[in-house]
């Protein structure tokens, strides 16, 4: 579908019909020739959070597509009627074991022609133990100098370290000099 976000919507949801693409409302959507049904394609929203432990930004290496053997930050898609900031927590738990505290919102990450809408935040480890589970090959925690910056899974993820290290790697390495 030219200009269209990427989608797997093939077939009219309503009747079954192949769906073709059409201008709608100034931008181009999957649309049924039949019944008219227009498929407005919602965006998937994703939540994470940027935590800290044992000197470095907590990260785990895919194990799983898209991204398979790159860098991210714990994160993943909200379910329906989750809010963003729990399913954070939530994600963090299931894929580096952690139990954290939410601190500030980072960030809201999105990119012309992505469906993918990226929520992050700051946390605190309040709990837990790190440990990858099967979405991860491994988990580590990289100082914010050695953070794996070509080995980065998504540019959100590029985005997201690279705000949180300008608003809090001086910061954090300072904390760190005195510890």
């Amino acid at each position: 579908m030219p200009n269209c976000i990427k989608s797997k919507a093939r077939f009219c949801e309503r009747c079954g019909t192949l769906l073709v693409v059409k201008a709608v409302e100034d931008r181009e959507r999957p649309c049924c020739p039949a019944c008219g049904f227009v498929a407005y394609l919602d965006p998937k929203v994703a939540a994470g959070v940027i935590v800290t432990l044992d000197g470095g930004v907590v990260l785990l290496k895919r194990n799983i597509d898209p991204g398979f053997g790159k860098w991210v930050f714990p994160g993943g898609y909200v379910d329906a009627g989750e809010p963003t900031d729990v399913a954070a927590v939530r994600e963090t738990r299931e894929e580096v074991g952690l139990e954290v505290e939410i601190g500030e919102l980072l960030g809201v990450l999105s990119y012309e022609g992505e469906r993918v809408v990226l929520i992050v935040y700051t946390g605190r480890v309040v709990g837990g133990k790190l440990e990858g589970n099967f979405e991860s090959q491994a988990v580590a925690t990289f100082a914010p100098r050695d953070i794996p910056w070509r080995d980065l899974a998504f540019d959100t993820t590029r985005e997201a370290l690279q705000i949180w290290v300008a608003q809090y790697g001086e910061m954090y390495a300072k904390e760190r000099l005195l510890c």
